[in-house]
């Protein structure tokens, strides 16, 4: 996957298009959510993770040097929003990736992350894309709303998928890892249970695997970060944040703004990258006129984002 360009002109089209119709931007979540009892919600076939082979990232005479970036986002209770403002945010997204110079080939999956304990729809893949389809994937999701009540969320599965079911061409031609960003505010499970990846995913696991343990595979194709936002039931939560600075160290990022999330995700691959210093990237947001300025200095102040390198 990850033929074509993003346009914002498209994006706008579809976006006056649907406005015609009456429908919203996440129309399958609409219409399945209004007309069908839970039990029988499902994912979209684009996003369902059934059966999931690889999710490929790939180089072509059009993009010859693609930056694989996925954007996983829990879905449950006080986090259905997130999904919303990335939609309503990607043009802000891509013009500082591209338009900006941070990354000339960038290929965008997106997915969301539930509770595979208790929800119909505990884990949804997209592909990774070069052009305005990835807009049609995030409008594809499910917005459940589930999830437990007890501060811990799926995400370890979501981990689990795209370790051992991502094929990257940043990492296995040129070996720079790509980006991963996890946006919640819950702690993961323990473990990768088995059970689990044969009822979501459909394929046999030996054995359980501790969350340390995917986490480690992980990184080392993906930088991962996890971002908690203001709004969410656990911001700030001390117990949340410890666990994930425990996993994955200074890569954590408090946002005191839902809405600066694409500006803070652009400017931490930029910096990735080394294509921006913090400061050029604050400068670069004052240019296009963004009101998140203060709080992505603020959240990547916290922790020094620019370290991880080109590695």
């Amino acid at each position: 996957m990850g033929s074509g360009s993003w346009s914002s002109n498209v994006y706008d089209a579809a976006a006056r298009y649907r406005a015609a119709q009456g429908m919203g931007a996440f129309a399958y979540s609409d219409r399945v959510t209004a007309s069908a009892p839970r039990a029988a919600w499902r994912p979209h076939p684009s996003l369902d993770p059934m059966g999931l082979t690889v999710r490929e990232s790939r180089d072509s005479a059009e993009h010859p040097a693609s930056l694989a970036v996925a954007v996983l986002f829990d879905v449950t209770g006080s986090m259905g929003g997130v999904p919303r403002v990335l939609q309503t945010k990607l043009p802000d997204l891509f013009g500082l990736l591209l338009r900006k110079g941070y990354t000339p080939h960038p290929q965008l999956l997106f997915g969301a992350v539930g509770d595979a304990t208790c929800d119909k729809v505990p884990l949804q893949l997209g592909q990774f894309e070069s052009d305005n389809r990835m807009d049609q994937d995030l409008g594809n999701i499910l917005l459940e709303g589930g999830g437990g009540g007890q501060m811990t969320e799926s995400y370890e599965l979501a981990m689990y998928a795209m370790a051992r079911h991502t094929s990257i061409d940043c990492w296995e031609r040129r070996g720079r890892r790509g980006y991963l960003f996890l946006i919640g505010d819950e702690m993961p499970y323990g473990k990768v249970k088995a059970r689990e990846v044969r009822a979501v995913l459909g394929h046999p696991l030996q054995r359980d695997i501790p969350v340390t343990e995917i986490v480690a595979e992980l990184q080392r194709r993906y930088h991962v970060f996890y971002i908690l936002p203001a709004g969410a039931s656990y911001a700030g939560n001390p117990e949340v944040l410890a666990v994930w600075r425990g996993l994955l160290g200074q890569n954590v990022i408090e946002l005191d703004d839902l809405d600066a999330v694409c500006e803070t995700i652009a400017l931490t691959v930029g910096l990735g990258e080394e294509s921006i210093d913090l400061a050029q990237g604050l400068a670069d947001l004052h240019d296009i006129g963004s009101p998140a300025v203060g709080s992505v200095a603020r959240a990547l102040n916290r922790g020094d984002f620019g370290a991880h390198g080109r590695r």
